[in-house]
């Protein structure tokens, strides 16, 4: 098993969660990010900033029962398929249950934003996000 981060939308403070979560059991922590982003970590795949190509990475690292933290909804629908667990740096665990409904929400949204209508974007990120990924993370960590 290993923690996977698509690391190029993913907040500081959730990689720093991830790398030490990963020390603490063993567990190696790889990401992935454009070569815009500047990631220290042991485990750094860079790729170029093509659309979609850190995913394409992400996906071809993932193998059952890994760990993958991403914010992609699609992303965490091929990774799901995959056999592997899917979290989002808010701490949501992804699942089959629920990702074809956020996949249907997504479409909803991106049709609106075609049609010029603006959506809201996320949320300020808070101390309280960081929280509630840890105890995630680590829950999806001792289920393995």
């Amino acid at each position: 098993m290993k923690i996977i981060i698509d690391a190029d939308a993913c907040p500081r403070s959730v990689l720093q969660i991830c790398l030490r979560l990963g020390r603490d059991h063993s567990l190696p922590v790889w990401t992935v990010a454009s070569f815009n982003h500047n990631i220290n970590s042991d485990y750094h795949i860079m790729v170029g900033n093509a659309s979609q190509e850190a995913d394409l990475k992400v996906i071809n690292l993932t193998l059952a029962g890994d760990i993958a933290v991403t914010q992609d909804w699609g992303l965490a629908a091929m990774l799901l398929g995959k056999k592997a667990k899917c979290l989002s740096p808010s701490g949501r665990e992804f699942s089959s249950d629920t990702i074809e409904f956020l996949m249907e929400e997504r479409e909803v949204k991106a049709r609106l934003r075609r049609g010029g209508t603006r959506t809201k974007g996320p949320r300020k990120r808070t101390p309280e996000d960081d929280r509630r990924f840890e105890v995630c993370l680590q829950k999806i960590i001792r289920q393995e």
